[in-house]
């Protein structure tokens, strides 16, 4: 039986798993919990080198946040998993919540032996992140926390699905072919569920209370967020740990459309180095350091 039920498992994992690569990450499978759950890794990490995972936003897969991790692979042990529930992943059977998927991201860790990793995640992922270094401080290195949704800002649900659709204006057309097959593979009743609970966590006090180094990542034209000023005003009101910096022209899925961007400032913010635009990309967006932290490392000059 147990043969039988593992030949069929094996034949589920090979209709979920993508014709073709998404990116030159490797993709795989593992079974965290019994759940099966897919995930991209590194092709080649350098000895030693930080473990990086990347933490995906409500309803969507792993496979938007590619760009930026493509990019990232060959300096970083890079993983990229779709949590419980979501992408190619099985479903849990009671569904999950910010703490459970919390929970999640760590078990996947413990899976792959990894001890502690820096997390990078785009609008659900954040609060993941918050979570995960609430629950488990000693496994999370750093944290990169881009367009950070949720909370009051986006409820109730209407105005979080007209915030939705302005955004969907603003992201480059091939995101939809994203983005599209994965809301629709979430579901309704999943959706309703994870949004409420979404809104209701305290993403901010959390933000706000980290004792690591926290980069921070804004679009100045994503309508899930508040404006730069109004997160430089509040962030400023506290000391706190957090470097806060917009990319100007981009919207909620950072990740996705402005990866050389977002990728260049993650190797600067993990090596404490200060936040310059890259030199070689003559037609990129301009960033700006909107906020640093009084216990945030000081900048270094390359």
């Amino acid at each position: 039986m147990a043969k039988t039920s593992a030949v069929a498992a094996d034949r589920w994992r090979a209709r979920r798993t993508p014709r073709r690569a998404a990116s030159r990450l490797i993709d795989r499978w593992t079974v965290v919990d019994g759940v099966d759950v897919f995930y991209r890794e590194s092709p080649n990490p350098p000895e030693g080198a930080r473990v990086m995972m990347h933490v995906h936003g409500f309803g969507m897969s792993g496979r938007y946040l590619l760009p930026t991790a493509e990019l990232l692979a060959d300096e970083f042990h890079t993983f990229v998993p779709d949590l419980p529930g979501f992408g190619r992943s099985g479903r849990h059977p009671q569904g999950l919540d910010i703490p459970d998927l919390a929970e999640a991201a760590a078990r996947f860790l413990d899976d792959r032996g990894v001890e502690k990793a820096t997390l990078v995640g785009n609008s659900m992922g954040c609060p993941v992140i918050l979570e995960f270094a609430d629950r488990f401080p000693d496994r999370i290195e750093r944290a990169v926390l881009v367009s950070p949704a949720g909370g009051a800002f986006n409820r109730p649900l209407r105005r979080a699905i007209g915030q939705l659709a302005q955004d969907g204006t603003r992201e480059p057309p091939r995101m939809a072919r994203v983005a599209v097959p994965d809301y629709a593979r979430f579901g309704v009743p999943s959706t309703l569920k994870l949004f409420r609970a979404l809104t209701q966590y305290p993403s901010l006090q959390r933000l706000l209370e980290l004792q690591l180094p926290t980069l921070v990542v804004l679009g100045d034209r994503d309508p899930l967020m508040p404006g730069p000023a109004r997160v430089q005003e509040v962030a400023g009101q506290v000391d706190n740990h957090v470097l806060a910096v917009t990319i100007e022209g981009a919207a909620h899925a950072i990740n996705f459309s402005h990866a050389r961007a977002l990728a260049h400032l993650i190797r600067r913010f993990m090596d404490d180095l200060s936040i310059l635009d890259d030199p070689t990309w003559t037609g990129g967006a301009r960033v700006v350091e909107i906020h640093r932290g009084v216990h945030h490392p000081a900048a270094k000059d390359d």
